[in-house]
């Protein structure tokens, strides 16, 4: 008897020792498991969030989310996620053919709701002659079905580059904060008040940039670039668009020697000093614009993706600013 009431006692201490160190975490002690897919996204979402957000980031910095393709892991690691935030716009056409492989409980979150929708090259659309889209329609029409298999990479008719305009990303941030403190409402006040001193900085952004394009005289303010990633930015800050060798996706086919013969005439009529490349793309064919055309190739504009960490685009902040300042020297060199 003397035996057992020892191992008992044993076993009870040994208890009141354990349980304090193996407790159930509760799901309010757990950060939300989130996904994001494109790495200004997850910067995004990480200011609002904070330590309370563990963010899966789908395409990574310096990767091009036109082109990209979700490897199986990613495909499995949607089942692990209470959120899955999105652009949309057809921004992200794999992301469907993902949800439908993993078929994951995640709310999927459109960050655009509320966006004032451009559509896509609607500021240099005019500049093509009717005449011309006649003359296309019928090899247009002949390569449908083609391009109906390579929808993964293509936008749809509106342009979904909303984040190049920092009051968009205003409204990117409350749709951001109404869906953590839906999943989460034991943190609602962490991130609200996570979401107004980040939206304090936006507009502080916003303020900045209009200041910083004043220098530029109004007829220099032309902008030429990889693909037609600017539009917002150009609509808010007054820019004019004057073409890109590549359409809204930078998985677009190679522009045609017509095409480019047609750009750089542009260039050249219009003065406009230099052109830009980004850091999701190959600068060979902009490089050969510019020698051709006679103008600068500016430093690597940072587009649909961050920098990677320790360049000045590891933020979304920091590449709006690295993006202004570098538009400003070229156009006013």
């Amino acid at each position: 008897m003397k035996r057992i009431g020892l191992a008992l006692f044993l076993a009870a201490m040994a208890v009141s020792f354990t349980l304090p160190q193996t407790r159930n975490v509760s799901a309010q002690d757990e950060p939300v498991r989130v996904v994001a897919t494109f790495s200004i996204l997850a910067d995004i979402v990480d200011q609002v969030g904070g330590d309370h957000v563990d963010i899966t980031t789908l395409v990574t910095p310096n990767m091009d989310a036109h082109s990209f393709e979700p490897s199986p892991d990613q495909i499995v690691g949607l089942t692990d996620a209470s959120l899955i935030f999105e652009i949309g716009i057809d921004f992200e056409p794999w992301l469907e053919r993902m949800v439908d492989a993993a078929r994951p409980d995640a709310d999927r979150v459109v960050v655009s709701e509320g966006v004032a929708v451009r559509s896509a090259g609607e500021d240099h659309d005019d500049a093509h002659d009717e005449d011309d889209h006649d003359e296309n329609e019928h090899e247009e029409e002949q390569h449908e079905e083609e391009e109906h298999d390579d929808d993964d990479h293509h936008h749809g008719p509106n342009d979904p580059h909303i984040w190049t305009n920092p009051l968009n990303v205003v409204i990117m941030v409350e749709n951001i904060t109404a869906a953590l403190v839906a999943v989460d409402p034991a943190h609602q006040a962490d991130y609200e008040a996570n979401a107004a001193a980040y939206t304090g900085e936006l507009e502080a952004l916003d303020q900045w940039i209009v200041e910083q394009v004043e220098t530029i005289p109004p007829d220099a303010r032309k902008l030429v670039t990889s693909h037609d990633t600017f539009g917002y930015f150009a609509d808010r800050y007054g820019f004019e668009i004057i073409g890109t060798p590549l359409g809204t996706s930078t998985a677009a086919s190679d522009p045609s020697a017509a095409d480019i013969a047609e750009l750089i005439e542009a260039i050249k009529s219009t003065g406009v000093p230099a052109i830009f490349t980004e850091n999701v793309i190959n600068p060979d064919l902009m490089e050969q614009l510019a020698e051709n055309a006679g103008v600068e190739l500016a430093p690597s504009l940072y587009t649909d993706a961050l920098g990677e960490p320790g360049t000045p685009g590891d933020s979304y902040l920091g590449l709006m600013r690295f993006n202004t300042e570098t538009i400003v020297a070229a156009l006013t060199s």
